[in-house]
This record gives C-alpha cells, sequence and structure tokens, in this order.
C-alpha cells in the first residue's frame, strides 16, 4: 500500500510546483512595469539615501564645536609646607590644589556660514545626481522592456511558423508511408521544422537573459516570469513630433542634470574658494580658568583667548589650488553643455530616421504578410504551388517580419536616447 501512496504523493508535489511556476507569471504594460521599477528598484533606493546623508552634512555644518573643559594640577597628597587652605567637604580639600579651565573654539571671517553653504550646495548636487541616475537607469529599464517586447514578439513569429510545419509533417510522414510523395520533400519540412525549433532556442536563452535582468531591475523574486503587454510597442510620438529641436537645444541646460549637475559643481568649488580664503584668518579660542591654592590668591579666576599668529601660513597654497578648481569646472561645464547640445541633435535625427523608416512600412503591411502567408500555405496545401516556391516565400516572410518587428524596437530605442539627451520626459 505504502509503495502505491509515495508515486501518487510525489505526482501531487509535481503538480504543486508546477501550479506555483504558472502563478508566478505576471504580465505588465509598460507604463506598470515603470510604476513597479520607481517602487522597487534597490538601486534607486540606495541612490536616494544620498540626497538624505547631504542634507545631514548640512544639519552637522550648523554645530558650533564642543567646549573643552580640563581639570589639572591636582595633588593627591600633603607637601611639606603646605598652606591650609578652606576644606571643600568635611576635612577633605584643606591641603589640595587643582585648576579648571573652559576653552570654546571660535569661527572667524564666517567659516561657519561657508561650510553651511558649501553642505547646501553639495545637498543640491545630491539631488541632481540621484536625478542624473535615474535618467541613464530609466533608458536601460526602457530599452530592456522594449527588448523583451521584441522578443516576446519573435517568439510568437516563430512558434506559430513552427506549429504550422509540424502539422505539415505529419501529413506528411503519412503521405511518404503510402508513397505518395517523395522521400526529399519530407526530409525539407523536417529541416525546416529543425530551424524553427533551433532558433526558438536561441530565443528562450536570449529571453532567460532579458528575464533575469528585468527582474533585479523590479526586484522581483527569481521564480518570477514577465510578460509584457505588446498592445504598446508602438511608442507614443506626438509629444517629439510636435517639439522644437532648436527650443529643446537652447534649454537643454534647464532640463538636463548632469549639466545642472556640472553648474552646481562650479558653485560647489566657488564656495570651497570663499571657505579656503576664510581660512588665512586665524580662528580664535576663548579661555575662562580657575586656579584654586596655586597663586597669591586662594581662588583665582582668569579670562583669556588664543589666536595662531599668520606669519608663515596665510593657506596661499589652497586657496590657489581652490581658485583653479572654480576655472576648471567652469571649462567643463561648458565643454558638457555643448556635447550635451550636440547629442539632442543627433539623437533627434536618429529617431526622425528610424520613424521614417517605420512610416513608409505601411501601417497595414503586416496584415498584408500574414494574409499572404495564409494564401501561400493554402495554394501549397492544394498543391498549386511547389515546396520550394513555398518554402522561399516563408523565408521571405520571416525576414520581412524581423525588419519590422527590429523597426519597432529600434523607434523605442532611438525615442529613449532622445529624451536621455534632452532631459525630458515628453509623454
Amino acid at each position: 500500500m505504502k509503495k502505491r501512496i509515495l508515486p501518487f504523493i510525489f505526482l501531487l508535489s509535481v503538480w504543486a510546483t508546477a501550479q506555483n511556476v504558472v502563478n508566478d507569471t505576471i504580465i505588465l504594460s509598460r507604463k506598470n512595469a515603470e510604476t513597479l521599477f520607481l517602487q522597487n528598484n534597490l538601486s534607486l533606493i540606495a541612490e536616494r539615501l544620498n540626497i538624505d546623508i547631504a542634507q545631514a552634512q548640512i544639519i552637522q555644518a550648523k554645530v558650533w564645536p564642543n567646549p573643552t573643559f580640563s581639570l589639572n594640577e591636582i595633588n593627591l597628597w600633603r607637601n611639606t609646607g603646605s598652606e591650609e587652605l578652606p576644606a571643600i567637604w568635611g576635612n577633605y580639600g584643606r591641603y589640595q590644589e587643582f585648576g579648571a579651565s573652559l576653552e570654546q573654539l571660535v569661527y572667524t571671517a564666517g567659516k561657519r556660514k561657508k561650510m553651511i553653504a558649501i553642505e547646501q550646495v553639495g545637498s543640491d548636487m545630491a539631488v541632481e545626481y540621484y536625478k542624473n541616475f535615474l535618467r541613464n537607469l530609466k533608458m536601460e529599464f526602457r530599452n530592456n522592456l522594449s527588448a523583451m517586447q521584441y522578443n516576446q514578439a519573435k517568439n510568437s513569429v516563430y512558434q506559430k511558423q513552427l506549429q504550422s510545419f509540424q502539422n505539415l509533417v505529419k501529413a506528411y510522414e503519412v503521405q511518404v508511408k503510402q508513397g505518395n510523395i517523395s522521400q526529399g520533400d519530407y526530409i525539407r519540412l523536417k529541416a525546416s521544422e529543425l530551424e524553427f525549433l533551433n532558433e526558438i532556442n536561441a530565443i528562450k536563452i536570449e529571453n532567460n537573459a532579458l528575464q533575469s535582468e528585468m527582474k533585479k531591475l523590479l526586484h522581483l523574486a527569481p521564480t518570477t516570469f514577465i510578460k509584457i503587454d505588446k498592445e504598446d510597442i508602438v511608442p507614443d510620438m506626438t509629444a517629439v513630433n510636435n517639439l522644437n529641436i532648436q527650443e529643446a537645444i537652447d534649454e537643454v541646460k534647464n532640463y538636463r542634470p548632469d549639466v545642472k549637475l556640472a553648474k552646481l559643481n562650479e558653485k560647489y568649488n566657488q564656495k570651497k574658494y570663499d571657505y579656503q580664503k576664510a581660512l588665512k584668518t586665524p580662528d580664535i579660542t576663548l579661555e575662562a580658568s580657575y586656579d584654586r591654592g596655586g597663586n597669591i590668591m586662594r581662588n583665582f579666576f582668569g579670562l583669556g583667548f588664543s589666536i595662531d599668529l599668520p606669519v608663515y601660513d596665510r593657506n596661499k597654497g589652497n586657496i590657489k589650488a581652490a581658485q583653479f578648481s572654480v576655472e576648471q569646472s567652469k571649462l567643463k561645464k561648458e565643454e558638457l553643455l555643448n556635447t550635451a547640445q550636440a547629442e539632442i541633435f543627433e539623437t533627434y535625427n536618429n529617431f526622425k530616421a528610424v520613424q521614417k523608416l517605420y512610416e513608409n512600412q505601411g501601417a497595414d503591411y503586416q496584415q498584408k504578410l500574414d494574409k499572404m502567408l495564409e494564401s501561400y500555405l493554402l495554394s501549397f496545401k492544394n498543391r498549386n504551388i511547389s515546396l520550394l516556391v513555398y518554402l522561399d516565400y516563408v523565408e521571405a516572410y520571416l525576414s520581412n517580419k524581423m525588419i519590422l518587428l527590429d523597426t519597432q524596437k529600434e523607434l523605442n530605442n532611438r525615442l529613449e536616447e532622445f529624451k536621455n539627451a534632452s532631459g525630458q520626459e515628453l509623454n
């Protein structure tokens, strides 16, 4: 009885596992996938924390340095000839001497304000750095979406042809046994079937890599299988078509985070230059001290201060270096702005070239291809055309299908490149 139960339990567990895999499949539109990406991506969450870190540095810069308290000159035993002093507590303290002091460092030349200003610019830079990181990661994510849509559509085309050829192979196998057709035609069909199987296997391997990358970007479980809705494979191009390219070039400094970051870097170096100039003015340390039994007064209270004398070091080297950093950041800002403007023009022209190719294909060309394939298949089944003619058309059909899918994928990628270059979403 136990021998019969164990196989049943094993089959039940396999079925349950299969059900779980099926249940892990999720179908996402591009919009829903991006929402999930913005919520779950660990790299984005980690990068966003840099903004909080920078803001915490502002809090720290506002804090004054702590005062320093020191207690010294304490004698642990009575020395010969010690003068008797008033007791501190009970009989204790009649022969004890000690000194105490309190020191406070005071920044001069507005150093504290200048340090706060540096950290505030640093906080603004953290925000723009995050935006730039998000901008580049978005393009990578969206291109991955397009690759998945292309992969799924390609797989669908080949699966449909595989099914058609498998039906033909079964029918021809029967006809070969009956002697109605030649063995050569059957072998040619079987070879085509194997070619489709080989291509589908390559598509699946490519999809596995895309699935792995997408699950990492969306922070999903390894067992999840993602399907991207094919309905929005062609992007909305209205906003780009209505765009004035010259205005986009002129306004790039207001949209691209890396350009804004370069501008902030110049400001940051300017603040550091101001701070380095302030450092040539020495800070002051204020002191209040008390001495018991160590002077002509039994209880001495005194005030004082200390200051570095800028005889040798007036911070000239650091000031000069900070000045060069300001000039360097200005040049880098101008270079990046020129590069960004050139990228906008280049990516816009690339997008327009692919858009023109897509529009020249015609909206109904794909449907015409599918209908023509059905017509050729029917003609072949009715023996109105030869196997060679049919296979030639299937090859031409697949070639044209791949061109159409490649164009749609390229259209998405070129649009994302232009969005990335302009710094605008253009939705």
